[in-house]
């Protein structure tokens, strides 16, 4: 494709731009921005919201006291247990463990700074949840 060939539609994220590869006057290889393409945008915007949904389920069980609000800061972060622990530099057993709220009730302040370090939020946040 070439550069002036493009696609610019309008992307779901705003003034972001995404880089893509076109070729220039020369024929040659060059990175250009790209605002979006529609049938990207169409699948981005479908798969925000399945992310959405999956959240607020997350989130309800939150309030319900069936899970513990870890388990509401890893789906907005987009995070799984192994991700999680790597970040926190616990062992994952551990991470799944401090998904039920019992087990989440006891961790030490400690414990959760560097759950809310990880979060980028902070644990006042984080022990209120969804």
């Amino acid at each position: 494709m070439e550069k002036k060939d493009v696609p610019q539609d309008e992307g779901i994220y705003g003034q972001w731009h995404g880089v893509c590869y076109a070729t220039d006057e020369n024929e040659k290889y060059v990175l250009t921005r790209s605002s979006g393409w529609e049938p990207a945008n169409t699948a981005n915007r479908q798969a925000w919201e399945v992310i959405e949904l999956e959240i607020a389920k997350i989130s309800e069980k939150v309030k319900k006291g069936e899970i513990s609000p870890i388990a509401y800061h890893m789906a907005k972060n987009l995070m799984d247990v192994k991700m999680l622990a790597k970040y926190t530099g616990l062992p994952r057993w551990r991470v799944k463990r401090h998904l039920k709220p019992q087990a989440f009730r006891r961790i030490n302040h400690a414990l959760l700074e560097r759950y809310a370090k990880v979060f980028n939020i902070p644990v006042e946040e984080l022990v209120r949840g969804a």
